[in-house]
């Protein structure tokens, strides 16, 4: 995406992009061209900085669920925010998964500088079965 492009970019568009492309795992090296260098992520309780920040994001979800995507489903905007409503989907020990999630992110000088991020975990938890999520959480607690 050449930066002339990227200035031209509605906020919705930036939200979108950032998700679809860098949260899912796909462009990770656009970061950048979507979020401040100072960006503050809060995502399920954890707080996570930085272009570091969104690459241990990523990692996790790709840790657990192979073949990451994200799709933006709903927005809104008001002013400098947009709330994205999307579905993470990929598969989690051979078994699909899709979960639901949403975003809020405010937007300074066509760079998102903070999200707020929820994702129904509980919804995952129940599609891969209380033993998998057990043996998953043993598993990566090394």
């Amino acid at each position: 995406m050449t930066k002339e492009y990227q200035t031209n970019l509605s906020n919705a568009a930036i939200a979108q992009n950032a998700l679809e492309r860098v949260c899912s795992g796909r462009c990770l090296a656009e970061a950048s061209q979507y979020y401040s260098p100072v960006f503050i992520d809060h995502v399920n309780g954890e707080r996570l900085v930085g272009f570091a920040g969104i690459e241990q994001s990523v990692a996790l979800y790709k840790r657990f669920i192979n073949g990451l995507a994200i799709t933006v489903q709903d927005q809104l905007t008001e002013g400098d925010r947009v709330m994205c409503r999307f579905v993470v989907a990929g598969f989690v020990y051979g078994r699909k998964v899709s979960i639901d999630g949403i975003t809020v992110s405010r937007i300074e000088n066509e760079r998102i500088v903070e999200d707020w991020s929820v994702t129904d975990t509980a919804s995952l938890l129940r599609q891969i079965g209380v033993w998998r999520a057990l043996w998953i959480a043993l598993r990566n607690s090394k």
